[in-house]
């Protein structure tokens, strides 16, 4: 259900490494910069946004869990993401984030697109969830 994808290495010298990825994405995008242990996400989209239908982001630092269920099967999976990273999230997964360390993650989307199509939880708990 969700794909993570390998970012391609096209290079490493003393200065560190260059990576490469493609999108047909346009327009403002997220950058965000997230402390250890913290959460993000705990939510699902409905796909009514294109850009969150599927939801792409790049893990561009760092370590991270995402807990993930279909909210509309019996599918659901823990995977750790470790940066440099792309994960795709359809729409109809809950998804939580979590960052094991200080994790910076960039969305392939505008806050814009989350509104209307952005449905949260207080509780992470998948039963709470589709109760």
């Amino acid at each position: 259900m969700v794909t993570i994808q390998v970012i391609e290495k096209i290079g490493e010298d003393e200065r560190g490494s260059t990576h490469i990825f493609n999108t047909d994405r346009t327009g403002q995008f997220i950058i965000g910069y997230r402390k250890s242990g913290t959460i993000s996400g705990n939510e699902y989209h409905k796909g009514l946004s294109p850009y969150k239908n599927p939801e792409e982001l790049i893990l561009m630092n760092g370590e991270a869990t995402l807990d993930w269920k279909n909210i509309n099967g019996t599918e659901q999976g823990t995977e750790k993401l470790i940066a440099p990273c792309k994960v795709i999230i359809p729409s109809w997964i809950w998804h939580k984030l979590v960052a094991l360390t200080d994790i910076v993650v960039f969305e392939l989307n505008a806050l814009a697109d989350g509104q209307g199509d952005t449905f949260k939880f207080d509780d992470a708990s998948f039963e709470k969830v589709v109760a």
